[in-house]
């Protein structure tokens, strides 16, 4: 499995645990990829699980069963969409599956103040652009899910978690950096409760797979 933008390492941690399976997380942070590793070494994983400081589009002579992205492609940008889509194909074996979770909105675009003060870069794809790349790449969508209401209320409890963090994030942040982020919070929680924005994973596969379960409630596992 590959999981693009890996984070703090804790999709492939987690799947090699549960599933005993070989993973491959990359990252673009030196320090994500430094507590990745001290936790696959933790875990005793180091035969499971490899983290690397790469770009995906970076990946050769390698081939994935499951390809797997949470959290990230809001930072591809709408011009590297089709590209990203391009990517998995190259990567994915046939009749393998890729798991996409991500921010969408109606129409596609981003906030002109968190582009300037968050997410410089950033792109909110549309639903109708990511089906568009997946059915232009010919992979077969199996399930589309909408995660809205759930997101607002992990936004509520960062809300929660960073207002109890005050005295901490005040040592190094300034009243600046803290009023900027907890409007960011609260908006964003706004806006997933307003619809205005949701989250979705899109799962979908390169090729035939009649052997999949049939239902939602066994694809997952």
């Amino acid at each position: 499995m590959l999981d693009i933008g890996s984070g703090w390492g804790e999709l492939i941690i987690t799947a090699a645990k549960k599933y005993k399976i070989k993973a491959l997380g990359v990252t673009l942070s030196s320090e994500q990829m430094e507590m990745t590793m001290e936790r696959i070494k933790k875990e005793g994983l180091s035969d499971l699980v490899e983290v690397q400081l790469i770009d995906y589009r970076q990946i050769k002579d390698k081939k994935f069963d499951r390809i797997v992205s949470v959290g990230m492609l809001e930072h591809v940008g709408k011009e590297f969409l089709n590209e990203y889509f391009m990517v998995i194909n190259e990567l994915l074996n046939e009749s393998g599956l890729s798991l996409l979770h991500t921010i969408t909105s109606i129409h596609g675009g981003n906030d002109p103040w968190i582009d300037k003060y968050i997410f410089p870069g950033g792109y909110i794809p549309s639903m109708g652009e990511l089906i568009g790349n997946i059915n232009g790449e010919a992979f077969h969508l199996l399930d589309v899910e909408s995660l809205r209401r759930h997101y607002a209320r992990t936004l509520e409890n960062w809300i929660i978690n960073f207002e109890n963090s005050l005295p901490t994030i005040a040592k190094f942040k300034d009243e600046t950096f803290i009023r900027m982020w907890r409007l960011y919070l609260n908006s964003c929680a706004a806006s997933f409760h307003a619809a205005n924005i949701d989250i979705h994973q899109f799962l979908f596969s390169k090729g035939r797979t009649n052997d999949l379960p049939w239902t939602r409630k066994y694809l997952y596992e």
